[in-house]
């Protein structure tokens, strides 16, 4: 008999939680090198893979690790890795090359702060190259957009990086793991049966035409390639965000990742008070939930833009309202004095006191 019984409901850590939601999603190598709020995902990944027939390699360093997960993904298999931001700075080079070799990979960036965000949106390496990135609030949407992640990435061949935090690395609350998904391995993924046959499959950052060496590669036509498979991919993925009460509002604030919650609940007090205030949360980085932005900003007097860095999302939130109504960050940089990413300023009343501020000018 089938057992038809929805996932049960559990209290698990963010990082835990990111894990089994990997697993779930099809995920069967992962490589890392320790580095908070990185380092419990790999603890989990090293502790859940092998029951499943999955390998977790911990990495002598983030340089490693990437060309571990280059070579999974290149046999077919679905893998990830993933580090804090100035990790994946060192992987820079290869996750460029992963995008124009067309080679799916789930990336997770546990950053520390928001200033990750120019690295994740538009990246550190060589070459006309995009990522998808998916940017959760809190562990529970995690789980949701980790598959949805695994999903993009085969779909597109393309690495898709998670935006986490520090707070959704530790914060534990009750989550639902889907069931899991079969992912069948790819026709094109390589498993030595066509070495020496005139007709190898190839996968190479420089394309796939050299077969034979009296064949060279056109770098020209692959280029072209490239390009026009990241437009067509920026163009038919949905971005997505979410939009809190901006039909009334007089200033709609913009925020992203787990900071998003704590501005939503400032705005929910200032609407008990009588503002008109609204959110704009976006889930989606790139592509960006442009047209979401811009509808919001068309009855708002300001649109006001909160990140804990010195500004780097405010610059796509202006490039979509496109002088629709003024833009006006009020985030900043807020750490703790270990540099992970607990911030000060996260306050309901911090945060409150800002928004007001916008709200009375």
């Amino acid at each position: 008999m089938t057992d038809t019984a929805a996932p049960a409901r559990r209290l698990l850590q963010g990082s835990e939680a990111i894990a089994e939601a990997m697993i779930a999603a099809g995920c069967r190598f992962f490589s890392g090198y320790p580095m908070t709020p990185f380092t419990e995902v790999l603890e989990h990944m090293a502790r859940l893979l092998p029951g499943v027939g999955g390998i977790c390699m911990n990495a002598e360093s983030e340089l490693e690790a990437v060309g571990m997960a280059w070579g999974a993904a290149a046999t077919g298999t679905p893998a990830a890795t993933g580090s804090t931001g100035q990790g994946l700075s060192l992987m820079q080079e290869s996750l460029a090359e992963i995008t124009l070799a067309r080679l799916p990979l789930v990336v997770l960036d546990m950053a520390r702060a928001q200033g990750d965000y120019y690295q994740a949106t538009r990246g550190g390496g060589h070459g006309d190259y995009r990522h998808l990135v998916l940017a959760p609030a809190d562990s529970a949407e995690a789980v949701t957009l980790i598959g949805l992640a695994f999903d993009l990435a085969e779909r597109w061949r393309n690495p898709v990086l998670v935006m986490g935090d520090y707070y959704l690395a530790h914060t534990a609350r009750s989550v639902t793991i889907p069931g899991p998904v079969d992912r069948a391995v790819p026709a094109w993924g390589l498993d030595g049966s066509s070495g020496g046959t005139g007709r190898a499959k190839l996968i190479s950052f420089l394309g796939s035409a050299k077969q034979r060496d009296d064949v060279g590669y056109d770098l020209a036509a692959h280029y072209a390639d490239c390009a026009a498979h990241t437009s067509t991919m920026a163009h038919a993925v949905k971005p997505l965000a979410e939009v809190t009460d901006t039909e009334d509002a007089e200033v709609v604030v913009v925020a992203f990742g787990t900071p998003a919650r704590y501005v939503q609940a400032a705005v929910r007090e200032l609407r008990s008070e009588g503002l008109a205030v609204g959110t704009v949360r976006p889930i989606t980085l790139y592509p960006f939930p442009t047209e979401a932005v811009a509808r919001a900003a068309d009855g708002a007097r300001v649109v006001a833009v909160y990140e804990n860095n010195q500004g780097q999302m405010v610059d796509d939130v202006r490039l979509a309202v496109l002088g629709r109504a003024p833009v006006e960050f009020i985030g900043g940089l807020s750490l703790d004095s270990s540099g992970f990413g607990i911030a000060p300023d996260l306050d309901v009343r911090v945060l409150k006191e800002r928004i007001s501020r916008v709200v009375a000018s």
